[in-house]
């Protein structure tokens, strides 16, 4: 597929035909990696990662079901620094 470098105010700027726009479901304002060695370039979407809130992963580990839930492991009694006050001292 061949596409024409064009200048876009003091840059060039390449235009996306439509077919690879919508086989990369990118849509305007998507982000992509750029790379490129002496030969070539190559442009990659950045799957961007939503963060969830904690009442977000709560309700995700809910619908899970009691089943999914990771094993408890008791590791024995505090001991060393890792002791915590009720009262905030360490």
């Amino acid at each position: 597929m061949r596409v024409v470098l064009a200048k876009w105010g003091n840059s060039a700027a390449l235009r996306l035909p439509k077919a690879v726009v919508e086989a990369l479901h990118l849509k305007l304002g998507s982000e992509l990696q750029l790379e490129f060695d002496q030969q070539s370039i190559r442009f990659r979407p950045v799957l961007s990662r939503k963060r969830l809130t904690l009442e977000e992963m709560a309700q995700a580990a809910q619908r899970l079901g009691a089943q999914n839930e990771p094993e408890s492991v008791v590791w024995g009694p505090d001991m060393g620094a890792e002791i915590l006050h009720d009262d905030g001292a360490v």
